[in-house]
């Protein structure tokens, strides 16, 4: 279960061209390679069951089932993931492992009644409003149901640190995925667009119940704990809140040119604008190599100075607690610096890569025009993430909040605005949304810096807090 940034550190310790190359590979297979290996899969399945060849109709219906599965299981997923994620690292700060499996069952308990909860409505009005064929319909759900769970079961093995454990589960599954669809297909002749999504549904369950079954390899004993977990979600109301809006922050603006006259309704269900999801999802590419680049850094560098403040506010003088605390946060601002120098090249060189060869994809048109805004967006949207896990780190959920909730209003009300503008104007309100949200993010980050003494030395009480009848203000009683 030992972090990444052990092996990084050696990796990169050696200082040469060759090791720096295989040390960014490592951190990409480990970290986005999930995300890779089921675009390569989809990829590889159409093109070897001959998806071009299908009915245009047939063809949208399967994008936009798939489109809706990733979207609405990372949203529903979202409201859960910040708060287990911290009461799981508590639960292995003081040891107690037998409280894992507690976390673990009634977190996805919730999980699958949200998700469920809001799919099956939807399901019913695809099969009765829209017309699509039951099994179809039941094809869907279950991939939805199946990637909720990979993703649920995700945020353990990451904890955990066991990155590589993920995408080889990855590889497995979406392995399986392709090998599926061609028997299918192929053999079994199934239709090209069903065989195909019943392959997802295999390889996404597949993939989560190897992560089931690896999360009770490592922890064996249930305590039965449920109301401490619970409570979490009441002490920690900020996390819940944050972690939704910020997901749904990654999507607000295409749910808002969902609305225009441009968008697309695939058997009376399915709504979308494909030029401007395409083009967001080109921009997301474009700067993805930030989380890589960001996450190496707080491995391994980061981690360790905040680890030697905390050690310091434990049992260190005066001096080495201010000595400590100024190291952090000169940490802190040059990983910030680090990442932002790094992936403005990484993600110019990416740009014009695609502005030239795009169009020769056939993705030219008004998705190049859209493109430009989209990638300066993102681009800043990671910087602003990457400030929000500092924040996490300093215990500031009321400032990770005030971010993702300004990220989200503005992201949303200039987006609004942004479809009376011209298509290269698209993406603005993803630009204007993450300037205020790093804004905040920075402006929160600098005052803890200023006042991080009277965050961590004078946030508590000396007393027990209680609940009861107060007791009589008087002191003493003076004497006849």
């Amino acid at each position: 279960m030992a972090g990444i940034g052990v092996k990084l550190n050696k990796i990169y310790g050696r200082h040469t061209i060759t090791t720096n190359l295989f040390g960014f590979s490592y951190s990409t297979m480990i970290t986005i390679a999930p995300m890779f290996l089921v675009i390569l899969a989809v990829i590889v399945m159409q093109a070897a069951l001959g998806f071009a060849k299908v009915g245009y109709a047939d063809r949208e219906l399967y994008s936009c089932t798939v489109l809706y599965i990733f979207v609405f299981a990372l949203l529903t997923a979202s409201p859960f993931n910040a708060v287990l994620s911290r009461y799981m690292s508590d639960v292995i700060y003081r040891e107690s492992y037998e409280d894992i499996l507690a976390c673990y069952y009634l977190g996805l308990f919730l999980n699958i009644v949200l998700s469920c909860t809001l799919a099956i409505p939807f399901c019913i009005w695809e099969y009765v409003v829209g017309q699509v064929a039951l099994h179809y319909v039941l094809g869907g759900y279950c991939g939805y149901i199946s990637l909720v769970l990979v993703f649920y079961s995700m945020l353990y093995l990451s904890i955990c640190k066991d990155y590589g454990r993920i995408s080889v589960f990855f590889l497995i599954g979406m392995t399986a995925t392709v090998l599926l669809s061609l028997v299918l297909v192929k053999l079994l002749s199934w239709e090209v667009t069903f065989g195909m999504l019943v392959s997802l549904d295999v390889g996404f369950l597949l993939i989560g119940s190897l992560e089931f079954a690896l999360v009770r390899s490592y922890f064996r004993e249930n305590s039965g704990n449920y109301r401490e977990v619970l409570g979490y979600f009441k002490d920690n109301w900020q996390l819940v809140i944050t972690n939704f809006l910020y997901n749904l922050g990654l999507f607000i603006h295409n749910f808002v040119f969902w609305t225009t006259d441009m968008h697309m309704v695939v058997a009376k269900s399915f709504v979308s604008m494909t030029t401007y999801d395409m083009a967001t999802c080109i921009a997301m590419f474009t700067n993805i190599s930030s989380s890589v680049i960001f996450i190496s850094g707080v491995e391994m560098r980061f981690h360790d100075r905040y680890k030697k403040y905390s050690e310091a506010v434990i049992g260190g003088r005066g001096m080495d607690i201010r000595n400590a605390k100024q190291r952090m946060f000169e940490q802190l601002g040059e990983e910030l610096m680090r990442l932002v120098r790094i992936q403005f090249i990484v993600s110019v060189v990416l740009f014009f890569l695609c502005i030239i060869f795009m169009p020769q994809m056939g993705f030219g048109g008004l998705v190049i025009q859209i493109y430009p805004c989209l990638a300066a967006g993102y681009f800043i949207l990671f910087t602003m993430y990457a400030a929000m896990i500092f924040l996490y780190y300093f215990n500031d959920l009321n400032g990770a909040l005030a971010t993702a909730g300004s990220f989200v209003l503005v992201t949303l009300l200039v987006s609004v605005r942004a479809t009376r503008l011209a298509p290269i104007w698209y993406g603005v309100g993803l630009i204007a949304g993450t300037l205020v949200g790093w804004s905040v993010a920075y402006m929160r980050l600098r005052a803890m810096e200023k006042n991080l003494d009277v965050h961590i030395f004078c946030s508590g009480s000396i007393m027990k807090t209680g609940h009861g009848v107060q007791p009589s203000g008087k002191v003493y009683e003076r004497g006849q």
